[in-house]
């Protein structure tokens, strides 16, 4: 009996066509080809003379704030509108880095953080502050890097202390570098000051000029959203309802309780919450 033996069809097996050299070399330049950097957190231009970050008094901060001051530096009224203003924008889940703090940091007391960490020049003020989990002492006027990672925070605050850094250019850049994507920054003041202390650029602006100022300091960083102001002019004794005497209150010619200013922006995008 003959025995008929049957092999499968083999259809031929083509290559595609591509240069001659080493698969092992392919994959391994795939592998490791630089890809391109973003710019994100880089800083696009200066927003300050060498004039405007100049101070009256060019001691050392950390020598100037070497004693404590155990006072609030603002009146309630703005310490209220700040206080709801956290409430609307920070959530509980929230790991919060409290910068150039003191022994306020005017957090809503109802709301339990993750996590508050605070950064100032004077230990026994930071110390004291309840709402602190640990806080770092440096002089950002000094040195603009902080000694966190990359993206570590889910917020950063900033509460009438801007009008002191003579790089805000740099500050806001490891502000950036240090926030989580979608997280924000409160920039909060008034129109009160140490007058020695604060840079010419500030000194020498009106309030409207003061708020263009810390716009600017977002804008120079490649990466943060368009900022927005928040803005309440203070009850002011003397207001006459006149279109002149709105325009002397918003320049900060008129007195009353404390105006309240706040610029804010986010890294790389706005969240949305349900």
């Amino acid at each position: 009996m003959n025995t008929l033996l049957l092999q499968p069809t083999l259809k031929s097996f083509q290559w595609n066509h591509i240069p001659k050299s080493n698969p092992t070399t392919i994959i391994k330049n795939q592998i490791h080809s630089p890809k391109p950097q973003s710019s994100a957190g880089k800083i696009k231009r200066l927003v300050l003379s060498k004039e405007g970050r100049t101070k009256f008094n060019i001691s050392p901060d950390r020598d100037y704030y070497s004693y404590p001051r155990f006072v609030t530096h603002v009146d309630d009224n703005f310490i209220d509108t700040l206080t709801d203003l956290y409430r609307k924008k920070l959530r509980p889940e929230y790991e919060i880095l409290d910068l150039m703090s003191s022994w306020l940091s005017h957090l809503p007391q109802e709301v339990k953080f993750k996590k508050v960490v605070g950064h100032g020049l004077n230990p026994q003020e930071l110390s004291q502050n309840p709402r602190l989990d640990y806080f770092v002492v440096k002089d950002l006027n000094q040195d603009q890097e902080l000694e966190f990672e990359n993206a570590s925070f889910d917020a950063v605050i900033c509460t009438v202390s801007v009008q002191y850094l003579e790089e805000p250019e740099k500050v806001f850049a490891e502000v950036f570098r240090v926030l989580r994507p979608g997280g924000v920054f409160i920039v909060s003041f008034s129109n009160r000051l140490f007058y020695k202390k604060a840079i010419g650029a500030w000194r020498e602006g009106t309030e409207l000029g003061r708020v263009q100022l810390v716009v600017q300091y977002f804008q120079c960083v490649e990466g943060f959203t368009e900022p927005e102001v928040v803005r309440k002019l203070g009850d002011s004794a003397k207001r006459d309802g006149s279109a002149f005497g709105w325009i002397k209150e918003l320049l900060g010619l008129v007195s009353g309780s404390d105006p309240f200013y706040a610029v804010i922006a986010y890294k790389n995008f706005k969240p949305i919450y349900e």
